[in-house]
């Protein structure tokens, strides 16, 4: 079948629509994951055995589980608990618990890198723990992670064709509609191909730069 390039041309506002989907989904999940992945990995540090234990099974079940089933779960099955979360909304949160899992290991490591030094220094210094963690600790495990985000903000983009399994209208379910109706494949799958390229290498890029930064 020939490339027809006035009908990919066409089709270029509907698969926008479901791009700019893929795109809120991913960055809000993203932000939940970043800030989840924190929480988790702080509490991977506590003291109290409850709060150790319930971040340990939280991170087996999430790192171990496919987020497919994850999802299926969070839109099929809550509703049965009588917990009905819109489309997107699940999308939002399914990425953001899965992915909070992985970043928090991310988290945890960098933040054992930091020379046990610098604790010692905010403890002499009477800092209290939020001022600890906020102007000491973070910005110096945050600078080495920047790398490890940007992988999985890309990674997050690449695992949204998921989420048609739960009706969202991203960009995946937005080219295989148009593909199911006109019986025509290599046009929007080609453009969508590209659009996740148009969105990788830029964010990659974007994230090399900050590295760079931090390191002048």
């Amino acid at each position: 079948m020939n490339f027809d390039y006035s009908f990919a041309w066409s089709i270029l506002p509907e698969l926008f629509r479901g791009l700019l989907v893929t795109i809120q989904v991913v960055v809000l999940g993203f932000v939940l994951a970043m800030l989840l992945g924190l929480l988790l990995a702080m509490a991977q540090r506590s003291r109290i055995t409850l709060v150790h234990a319930a971040s340990t099974g939280y991170l087996s079940f999430f790192r171990n589980t496919p987020l497919m089933v994850q999802l299926y779960v969070l839109f099929f099955a809550f509703p049965l608990l009588g917990i009905t979360l819109p489309a997107i909304s699940t999308g939002v949160i399914g990425l953001g618990l899965y992915y909070g899992a992985y970043i928090a290991e991310a988290y945890r490591g960098a933040i054992e890198d930091v020379p046990a030094g610098q604790w010692e220094a905010a403890r002499a210094l009477d800092f209290e723990t939020a001022t600890t963690w906020q102007r000491i600790i973070l910005p110096q495990a945050l600078k080495p992670m920047l790398p490890i985000l940007g992988n999985y903000l890309i990674g997050m983009f690449k695992e949204t064709p998921l989420l048609a399994v739960i009706t969202i209208p991203e960009l995946f379910q937005a080219t295989k509609q148009i593909a199911g109706m006109t019986y025509r494949y290599n046009e929007p799958y080609t453009v969508m191909a590209l659009m996740f390229l148009a969105i990788s290498v830029p964010t990659s890029l974007f994230f090399k730069y900050l590295e760079n930064r931090t390191h002048d």
